[in-house]
């Protein structure tokens, strides 16, 4: 266990269970322990992310950055730099524990002054990563390409009004996706974080969604011709940094697809915060992807609910979260997938061990989650209620409707006649609510037993 930019963390982050009082011990997150018959690492694929926890010096729009990075330092030669954050990455995550992480391409390695020397960094940082992930055991879970950040993409990169713009962005694209399939990443994430419009007055509407969806097909065709067998993911968000984004959500993006005959190509990486800022619940958003064969992964964060933007926090909320990681667990689980924590610290949380505390906290709301929802799986009432609502539409009424043999005339004239009259009926909102409860809580009690606690 390498000892260096995280010298107060000593070992492996352990597992202490409900009773310990260490904070540097998971209280819920057991990785060997089995629920719904697969190891609980298996089930969450935990993933760090490297841009805000190791590219990101804690600024905002009204400050400097305050945090502890001094591969950061603008005086440092920019290569050096890179070696320096990738160790302290790796170190991180090795002493965490968790087997996944995820990366842009410009979180590793420096941009040069010529597309040339920019894909020089990245290969050899790309082999740098190489050797740590050989050293740890850890691999990567996804990749993307930083297609927001430099001014060349202040009007967007695929959907730029200059086509020279869309050009260099295949170009950053093409090479990140080689290097995914290099380090043998899981997936490809494309966010549109300026792919969408400041004003109508300049924006012509139906010229940047073709030039959007050709980028897609581009980036689809090229997975195919290098044979990267991971999962292309789009993430959805509504706004910010552009007033509004052509990714808005999830349902959005797979009209999107569908119209273009792209559906098949892509899959969701949802986030949390991006979905409350669509004004859904997380839960909303995890339900439509899987209800629809849509499904990827997830960035697991929150938002601030006193705030209108994306402030990336970690999760703490096992109720907000369990009725999501149901939907999953539900729908079969993540097969590329996982939770990827697309998270910041608070620009006051500057000591080096507040990213340990941070990272343990939202794993174990993770961890938590995952229990309910077993628990709420396992049970069976939620799934069957939902059943019997919709029991109708398994006689010989409803398949007949669906399958176009019962025509308009036909049913109004059994309504005409009586023969149709129905009632309303319960919708049990109140019952169901009870029963998620009931499952969050028994998870909870469950916990206090294991600490030897007392009603």
């Amino acid at each position: 266990m390498v000892d260096g930019f995280f010298s107060e963390v000593t070992g492996r982050i352990p597992f202490g269970g409900p009773a310990s009082t260490n904070p540097l011990s998971f209280t819920v997150y057991e990785p060997d322990r089995v629920v719904l018959g697969k190891r609980m690492e298996d089930h969450l694929r935990i993933a760090v992310c490297l841009w805000h926890s190791f590219n990101w010096p804690g600024s905002d729009v009204f400050g400097v950055g305050t945090f502890d990075r001094p591969w950061l330092d603008p005086r440092l030669e920019p290569m050096i730099g890179a070696q320096a954050k990738l160790e302290a990455a790796f170190e991180f995550i090795d002493k965490l524990g968790v087997p996944f992480f995820c990366f842009h391409d410009r979180d590793i390695a420096p941009e040069g002054r010529t597309f040339a020397e920019s894909r020089a960094n990245l290969e050899t940082m790309v082999g740098e990563a190489e050797k740590h992930m050989a050293r740890t055991g850890v691999r990567l879970l996804w990749g993307t390409a930083n297609l927001f950040t430099h001014p060349r993409y202040a009007a967007g990169a695929a959907t730029n009004p200059d086509p020279e713009v869309f050009a260099y962005a295949a170009a950053q694209v093409k090479l990140m996706l080689e290097m995914t399939k290099r380090l043998d990443g899981t997936n490809y994430v494309l966010w549109g974080g300026r792919e969408g419009y400041e004003t109508l007055l300049n924006t012509d509407l139906g010229r940047e969604d073709a030039q959007l969806a050709r980028f897609l097909s581009m980036v689809a065709e090229h997975k195919h011709r290098i044979g990267f067998k991971g999962t292309l993911l789009i993430e959805p968000k509504p706004q910010e940094p552009t007033k509004h984004q052509y990714d808005y959500d999830a349902a959005t993006v797979h009209g999107f697809l569908v119209r273009h005959g792209l559906e098949r190509e892509y899959r969701l990486n949802l986030e949390v915060n991006h979905a409350t800022l669509a004004g859904h619940s997380f839960h909303h958003e995890v339900a439509y992807a899987t209800s629809h064969g849509m499904f990827g992964s997830v960035d697991a964060n929150r938002g601030d609910y006193q705030n209108g933007w994306d402030t990336d926090q970690f999760p703490n909320s096992v109720d907000e979260l369990s009725l999501a990681v149901y939907e999953i667990v539900r729908s079969g689980g993540f097969t590329t997938g996982g939770f990827n924590f697309d998270t910041k610290l608070r620009r006051q949380s500057i000591d080096r061990t507040d990213l340990f505390h941070a990272h343990i906290g939202g794993i174990d709301t993770v961890a938590r989650a995952l229990l309910a929802a077993a628990t709420m799986a396992e049970d069976g009432r939620l799934a069957r209620l939902r059943a019997e609502r919709y029991a109708g539409w398994e006689d010989q009424l409803g398949r007949s409707i669906l399958s176009g043999e019962a025509l308009f005339e036909m049913l109004a004239g059994r309504v005409e006649t009586g023969e149709i009259d129905p009632r309303p009926r319960s919708g049990q909102q109140e019952l169901l609510e009870k029963i998620v409860n009931q499952g969050i809580w028994s998870t909870e009690q469950s916990a206090v037993v294991q600490a030897g606690g007392k009603d």
